[in-house]
């Protein structure tokens, strides 16, 4: 399984071209990069959890599986970008340009759309929340959840809880409607014991889990 790469906080970019390049599984974590071209680069399974990306070209370039979260994109453009399995979640989209951008399962949160200068979503595949959604979950993968949590790395990825410390229910509901209750539970209980490496995006929870099934683990 690839593993997420953890990137400086020096990722800063000031009228910068890095076209066609390859950010996969990077952790953009409060990263500063100001009218910057990222035409054609790879940016699957990234977090840009606190980043600013102002008035940035991101011209064909791909985001599977990535995470906006509190994300400033101001004046960026999206152009023909492709978005599947994305979320955005309480991001700043204020003129921003995502003329022939395509959506794929992508799940827009407390993000002001009407911001962006170009963003039709008629026929996109998404889902929008104003608010985060209201989940309730048994007590048991409640407490498996916590327990998995105490794992550093876990913890610090904060793929499964708010920034107040509260479990996500967004995270929460992403992941039941790909494994069954039972499923979540076992897999983050050994998750939880076996994990000793960072990672920053969900992705990499649904695809461990993905994973023991597939070979029977749990």
């Amino acid at each position: 399984m690839a593993v997420n790469k953890k990137v400086s906080s020096s990722f800063n970019y000031d009228k910068a071209q890095k076209l066609n390049k390859n950010f996969m599984y990077q952790d953009l974590k409060r990263s500063n990069c100001y009218d910057s071209d990222f035409s054609g680069s790879n940016f699957d399974y990234t977090s840009f959890r606190g980043a600013h990306f102002k008035s940035c070209n991101f011209y064909e370039c791909t985001f599977r599986s990535a995470e906006f979260v509190g994300t400033n994109f101001k004046k960026s453009k999206f152009k023909k970008a492709r978005f599947e399995n994305a979320v955005f979640d309480s991001v700043n989209l204020e003129g921003t340009d995502f003329r022939g951008a395509v959506f794929i399962n992508t799940i827009f949160l407390s993000t002001d759309l009407k911001k962006a200068a170009y963003l039709n979503l008629e026929k996109a595949d998404v889902r929008i929340f104003d608010e985060m959604p209201e989940l309730t979950i048994s007590a048991e993968l409640k407490a498996a959840i916590n327990k998995a949590m105490e794992n550093e790395y876990i913890k610090a990825s904060r793929t499964l809880d708010t920034k107040t410390g509260e479990i996500s229910p967004l995270s929460m509901m992403i992941l039941l409607e790909k494994f069954d209750e039972q499923t979540l539970i076992k897999g983050l209980d050994l998750l939880g014991k076996k994990l000793d490496k960072g990672f920053c995006t969900l992705s990499y929870i649904i695809n461990y889990l993905k994973n023991g099934e597939k070979q029977g683990v749990f």
